[in-house]
């Protein structure tokens, strides 16, 4: 298992999906995950501390987990199939038992990030679909880019939007 952190979560400018991003600890892998906007705000409320008046949905499954005696132990990001990520809530029962409960990766990391438990993604869900930043020598050619289509808006004549 490879443990991970909710690094940020990126909005799809051409929808109402969000991206939440789960860096690897130990490198610099990343593993993106598309996520429903209602889930984002779950996870992005609590990371930033904004206060709610009533427990939302994931503050009320915690409160429900505790009042049974359980605790969460960790999160883990366990496939990937047609498309589709999936992911265990691990609890341990009032008994000391594990016990694996099938979830949409969203909401058991908006839970894990509310009892500060750890995320993990199986080893081959990381190798497999966990992505590397761009080389140096690539943001190189980013900014050369960026150069161009700046001498490009030096060459602009903006007095001439006035006369027409």
């Amino acid at each position: 298992m490879v443990e991970v952190k909710v690094d940020a979560i990126r909005v799809n400018l051409m929808g109402s999906h969000r991206v939440v991003i789960l860096k690897d600890l130990e490198s610099e892998r990343y593993l993106p995950i598309w996520i429903g906007q209602p889930e984002a705000e779950a996870i992005t409320i609590h990371l930033t501390n904004t206060k709610v008046v009533r427990p939302l949905t994931h503050d009320l499954i915690v409160n429900a987990i505790r009042a049974l005696g359980a605790t969460v132990r960790y999160v883990l990001v366990n496939d990937l199939r047609e498309e589709t990520f999936y992911a265990r809530l691990v609890l341990r029962t009032r008994d000391g038992k594990d016990l694996s409960i099938d979830s949409r990766p969203s909401d058991a990391i908006a839970i894990a990030v509310r009892v500060g438990c750890s995320i993990y993604v199986d080893d081959n869900v990381m190798a497999q679909h966990g992505q590397e930043p761009e080389e140096e020598s690539v943001q190189e050619e980013a900014e050369e880019d960026l150069g161009a289509f700046k001498d490009f808006l030096g060459t602009l004549d903006l007095d001439d939007l006035d006369k027409k």
